[in-house]
């Protein structure tokens, strides 16, 4: 049996750097490295929490979890009888994947399914390594993706049937991973009682009954899954809700929350901040990160009933042109390949592509007419 390789902190490094720079899905990274693809989504995370340190006086770095309770379990691992069931009890309070890193394979007190049974991990799921999405599932992701276009208020069990029905043999449990996923939620009638992410505040939404009538009034972002032709990548846009411009938008290879925020970031800089935004309750859109920059730039948040398709119907109409022009035409291999196609698309889209909400006219030209407009009008309310 092979034993679990020990990375060392320069590999985990250079792991996460290439995931930072988004060319390669996780897929494609797990598959060059020979790592799980949780590694990388937790390396990554690190990384991206702990850079501040780097300049923080001293270079002391901000640790990823509780340290005491890392030194803690460390000390007992070594106390065999006594502590069993004292370690039993903390190894519950750690995250999984910290426990699964904590394991030692060159250890002479304790084999490594000691270990496993003290840190509350099963031996087999400490040797599994899982590959990245199969063809087959990446197809059946397309589909999913197409069709749910087309029909928003699918559920794992429509969609089910729906593939079904095209031939394929697929079960509930398959579609309903696929499709969270991608990040894939039906529409309903009335919003569900489900929850956004543990310890994420969520707030009410602002737009009911409200008149949009100039730019910079209401911003709406949204994320959606891009397919590629060895796995897939995230998107996320930010669009001004009465043209319908898109202000800024990023890709990222996982879904933290840093490439919403830099996407928001920039749509600040260039535009200035917005009356309110609009998003969903997505995990992005509720952590501290993203509510923080928006609080302090003076913002209202707004955010959806869970799984309200048409309450960011215009984002959504995004995606959905946005998909049928552009995407579904192309088969991209890299990140690079991704982003300059998506960002000549929405150049477009801005510029040139006629919009019917808005008599034939580009979202840009509308935006800055508008904004015209408008200012002389702002200008007067602040004197008076």
């Amino acid at each position: 049996m092979s034993k679990r390789k020990q990375h060392s902190p320069e590999f985990k490094a250079k792991v996460a750097l290439e995931a930072l720079k988004g060319e390669q899905t996780v897929a494609e990274l797990a598959s060059r490295f020979g790592i799980h693809p949780t590694m990388i989504h937790t390396w990554k995370r690190a990384l991206l929490e702990g850079a501040s340190g780097v300049f923080e006086r001293g270079g002391k770095k901000a640790p990823e979890i509780d340290e005491e309770q890392v030194k803690e379990l460390h000390a007992k691992i070594g106390e065999l009888a006594v502590a069993n069931d004292f370690l039993f009890q903390k190894a519950q309070a750690v995250d999984r994947k910290v426990r699964r890193e904590m394991i030692e394979t060159v250890n002479p007190d304790l084999s490594i399914g000691k270990q496993c049974r003290l840190l509350s991990i099963s031996r087999s799921s400490f040797y599994y390594r899982p590959k990245g999405e199969t063809a087959l599932n990446l197809a059946l992701m397309r589909q999913i993706d197409e069709q749910f276009l087309e029909t928003p208020f699918f559920g794992v069990r429509q969609m089910t049937w729906h593939l079904r029905n095209e031939g394929h043999l697929v079960n509930e449990k398959r579609i309903r991973r696929l499709m969270r996923l991608m990040s894939l939620m039906p529409i309903y009638q009335k919003p569900n009682t489900s929850k956004a992410a543990k310890g994420h505040k969520t707030y009410p939404y602002l737009l009911r009954g409200l008149r949009v009538d100039r730019p910079g009034q209401v911003w709406a972002a949204d994320i959606t899954y891009l397919p590629m032709r060895r796995g897939f990548l995230y998107l996320v846009a930010i669009m001004d809700w009465h043209t319908r411009k898109v202000l800024a938008w990023r890709i990222s290879n996982t879904l933290e929350a840093e490439f919403c925020v830099e996407a928001l970031n920039e749509a600040i800089h260039k535009f200035g901040p917005p009356e309110i935004m609009n998003t969903d309750q997505g995990s992005q859109f509720t952590s501290f990160a993203w509510t923080d920059r928006l609080r302090r730039s003076g913002v209202r948040i707004s955010m959806d009933g869970k799984g309200r398709f048409l309450d960011n119907i215009f984002v959504e109409r995004l995606w959905r042109s946005l998909k049928y022009e552009c995407v579904y035409l192309h088969a991209w291999e890299t990140g690079s390949e991704a982003k300059a196609g998506v960002g000549k698309w929405i150049e477009f889209y801005n510029r040139k592509r006629p919009h019917s909400a808005l008599g034939g006219r580009p979202p840009a030209v509308v935006y800055w007419l508008r904004k015209d407009e408008t200012q002389p009008d702002q200008q007067e309310q602040k004197v008076a």
